[in-house]
């Protein structure tokens, strides 16, 4: 019985230390409103001033003239061509994007370039490098035929090292049977 009693007062002690008072409601102080002041009267706005005169020198829309995107904007593709499978020669949409980079580099006469040949990654190494030679020999051709310095042009085999795209599927492949233009030196950015 004694121990009833002391679990009894133990509990009771307990649910007492528990119990919490209700905290009392915050007063809040009066809020007096301020009269609102007449409105100010302010002269009219004047009207906008146009522009009359001409406007003088050239406006600049797109790509600096003679930077990387501008070549590749002229280029129309990031300065690539692509190839059939298995082929070097020029299709008819390589030689007009290999047009528009010869006029380019003939505005630009500073610029070198090094044409950089591509496969994918069928083939062994060996043929993939040589099949890649022949691509950019051509397009270093068909660009020296058009009137640029072969001077200014130098030629590299990547074969199937350099992919750009890394699927292996008809569409990536595609892709990285290809020749880019590389512009190396004496662009403006």
């Amino acid at each position: 019985m004694k121990t009833k009693t002391i679990i009894l007062a133990g509990a009771a002690l307990f649910f007492a230390a528990c119990s919490s008072t209700p905290e009392p409601e915050p007063v809040q102080a009066p809020v007096q409103t301020a009269p609102i002041p007449a409105p100010v009267q302010t002269a009219p706005t004047p009207a906008p001033v146009q522009n009359t005169s001409p406007v003088t020198g050239p406006i600049i829309q797109g790509p600096l003239p003679g930077s990387l995107d501008d070549f590749h904007f002229v280029s129309g593709g990031q300065g690539r061509v692509f190839f059939a499978l298995d082929k070097h020669d020029l299709s008819s949409g390589a030689r007009e994007s290999l047009k528009r980079q010869a006029q380019w580099l003939q505005t630009y006469q500073g610029v070198t370039a090094v044409i950089e040949g591509n496969a994918d990654e069928r083939g062994t190494r060996e043929y993939n490098l040589a099949l890649a030679a022949r691509r950019a020999e051509s397009v270093k051709s068909f660009l020296v035929s058009l009137g640029v310095s072969p001077s200014r042009l130098t030629t590299v085999s990547y074969g199937k090292e350099r992919p750009i795209d890394p699927r292996s599927n008809e569409e990536g492949w595609a892709r990285n049977r290809n020749a880019h233009t590389n512009l190396m030196s004496g662009s403006i950015g």
